[in-house]
This record gives C-alpha cells, structure tokens and sequence, in this order.
C-alpha cells in the first residue's frame, strides 16, 4: 500500500493474511496505529511504515512476529516509544 494519506486503520480481517511475507504501508499519513491482530503473522519478514506520519504507538504483538527480519520506521515523526515486547525480536 503507498500513498494512502487517507487511509486510517487496517481491515480487521487483515490478520486472515497468514502467508504474508513482506508489508509495505508508504506514506499513510492518517494512520495512526496497527491493529493487534498483526502479531498472528507468523511468517512475516519485512514490515515497512515508511512516512505514516500519525502513526503513535506499536501493538504489544509486535512481539509475536518471530520471523521478522526488516522492521523501518522512518519519518513515522509522531512515533512515542516503542512496545517493550519489542525485545522478543529474535530474527533481526
């Protein structure tokens, strides 16, 4: 997904995408956080917010993606802090 300024929250049934590998979500300026649900991504590698601007916070879950390899948050400017469960990132 890129440029989707008025974009400001993932479908619920986003988690149904289980053999999801690579999330690119560019420029989304209105979106303000990821849903909970994402941490059900098992399998997925590369997680790229670039320039979601509004984005506040991570899920807790975030955690729970054990096979995450790329992680890029750049110009996510509203950013507060990121999840302590951020430590059970193992595959970096």
């Amino acid at each position: 997904m890129s440029i989707c300024v008025n974009m400001k929250e993932l479908s619920p049934s986003f988690n149904k995408l289980n053999a999801l590998l690579k999330l690119n979500i560019l420029k989304c300026s209105s979106l303000r956080k990821l849903l909970a649900s994402i941490g059900q991504l098992n399998v997925l590698l590369k997680l790229n917010r670039l320039g979601c601007s509004s984005l506040q916070e991570l899920p807790a879950s975030i955690g729970q993606l054990n096979a995450l390899q790329e992680l890029d948050l750049s110009e996510c400017s509203n950013l507060q802090k990121l999840p302590t469960s951020i430590d059970q990132l193992t595959a970096f």
